[in-house]
């Protein structure tokens, strides 16, 4: 299944998750629009307070400024209808439906191969990968050594005894094993075999073992059991929610997306293509880093595309395609290249002839 979405990968534009069960963003404060293409039959399932047709989005925490424009977009085509948005770690997002049994109508996670390990057959029978990402060290002006710290050197400062930083919880949120799988590829890199010890393993539970054709398989214990030392490392269930801390110096330096970096003004180091995850020239690499969570399954390294889906359990799904559709068409393609999440054009999909009909032009 990855061959064949990266081998289909298109891209526009240059290249370059708040685990809140309950609040729901909105991101607009204007909640009227203008027409919908629904008429009224085809627009079923929950109503706002006012009256109104409930649309609701669970999404990554890092696609919170694009989808927040996007909503704000869909509410002005669509007169009458609310857009409520819960934005969470990606994993968190789709355990709300598969465990929790909230229903939504859009999910879009972070690492679009949760939706077929998570959520198919059973919860979802498609899904388009529609954008991309990389990872990246962020910090401010308030960080100590930010004026050291550079692409060759990144890993040597976050090692100083009095230097804090953060990453998400890999078990909730796919940045937190994408930081595991950046910080253990920098070791052949950087050539240098104490990186992943020195910041991961002696300040937390979380192990390492190498498989005989030479994979590291990192090891995550249960969120509780993860054990950070709390005076290098602050862990979270989505990296969104270490970004107040690096902005008022709680923490020098974060694990985070470009994008998310660049939405919220921070600085970064921008890391090597070979061990950033942004790259499709470099997958094979990538490759070489596994993450088991706790619940048992295993991320392999690989190139960072999102992914979004209607679930089964819609309320709304034909109204779920009016905003899948406005995401995947050059609105949305404009939306993402201006918060630094270049968009694949056209967006590939899984399972397409389950897709709705009129989002199948827009995907291969």
């Amino acid at each position: 299944m990855i061959v064949v979405i990266f081998a289909g990968l298109g891209c526009v534009g240059n290249k370059a998750e708040n685990n809140s069960a309950g609040p729901i963003e909105n991101g607009s404060a204007n909640n009227s629009a203008n027409a919908s293409a629904n008429s009224p039959s085809n627009v079923s399932g929950n109503t706002s307070a006012v009256g109104g047709t409930v649309l609701k989005v669970f999404h990554a925490g890092s696609l919170g400024e694009p989808f927040q424009e996007l909503e704000a977009e869909f509410e002005a085509q669509h007169p009458g209808v609310d857009v409520q948005r819960e934005a969470a770690g990606s994993a968190q997002s789709i355990k709300k439906i598969t465990e929790l049994g909230k229903k939504a109508d859009v999910l879009a996670s972070a690492d679009y191969a949760l939706i077929p390990s998570m959520m198919m057959p059973k919860y979802a029978v498609w899904y388009a990968a529609f954008a991309r990402n990389q990872m990246i060290i962020a910090y401010t002006n308030k960080s100590k050594y930010s004026n050291e710290i550079n692409t060759n050197n990144w890993y040597e400062i976050l090692r100083r005894p009095d230097v804090h930083f953060g990453f998400s919880n890999p078990n909730d949120d796919p940045a937190g094993y994408r930081a595991q799988m950046v910080t253990q590829l920098a070791e052949s890199y950087y050539n240098d075999s104490r990186i992943y010890d020195d910041l991961i393993q002696n300040n937390t539970n979380i192990t390492t073992t190498t498989e005989e054709n030479g994979t590291v398989l990192i090891h995550v214990p249960a969120s509780e059991a993860i054990s950070p030392n709390s005076s290098k490392i602050m862990l979270r269930s989505a990296e969104v929610d270490l970004s107040s801390a690096l902005e008022t110096g709680e923490i020098d330096y974060l694990y985070i997306y470009r994008s998310v970096a660049e939405q919220r003004g921070f600085k970064y180091v921008e890391l090597p293509p070979q061990i950033d995850l942004g790259s499709v020239e470099y997958a094979e690499n990538y490759s070489k880093v596994q993450v088991q969570v706790a619940n048992g399954d295993v991320n392999t390294g690989s190139p960072i595309v999102y992914g979004v889906t209607i679930p089964t359990n819609a309320e709304n799904p034909k109204l779920a395609a009016e905003f899948v559709k406005l995401l995947l068409d050059k609105p949305g393609q404009q939306i993402f290249i201006k918060n630094g999440q270049p968009p694949i054009v056209p967006a590939v999909a899984e399972g397409k002839d389950k897709m709705p009909a009129e989002l199948q032009a827009f995907v291969k």
